[in-house]
């Protein structure tokens, strides 16, 4: 979730159809369907198996963490469409666009981790 948009920054700025383009597209490719993909679902059922063994299904912060975690498998998909994307040699966004789709991983992941580690509601 955090080196994918780091990746198509840099794609971003490689010539079309040239060396390196081509390892990018190669690069995240592996990275999403080798790592990302599984890694979210695996987590994605371990935390509702977690959630429904603990009985938490009625506690207020277990319903905004999920909401988090919905944007993060927002993101998911939006990162997979890049992937296409970048692979049909498309630039679909500006490098600055990405700079800052880069950070929304890591925003979501700080509001999961402190609604999971305080319970605030």
């Amino acid at each position: 979730m955090w080196y994918l948009p780091r990746l198509f920054i840099y794609h971003r700025d490689a010539p079309v159809g040239g060396e390196a383009s081509a390892t990018f597209m190669v690069m995240e490719r592996r990275l999403l369907k080798a790592i990302g993909t599984p890694a979210m679902i695996v987590t994605i059922v371990l935390g509702l198996v977690l959630a429904t063994l603990l009985g938490q299904w009625t506690q207020g912060w277990l319903h905004a963490k999920l909401l988090l975690v919905l944007g993060i498998a927002v993101c998911h998909g939006m990162m997979a469409r890049h992937v296409r994307r970048f692979a049909a040699d498309e630039r679909p966004h500006t490098t600055r666009w990405f700079r800052v789709f880069n950070e929304v991983p890591t925003v979501l992941f700080v509001g999961i981790v402190v609604l999971a580690v305080f319970k605030p509601f």
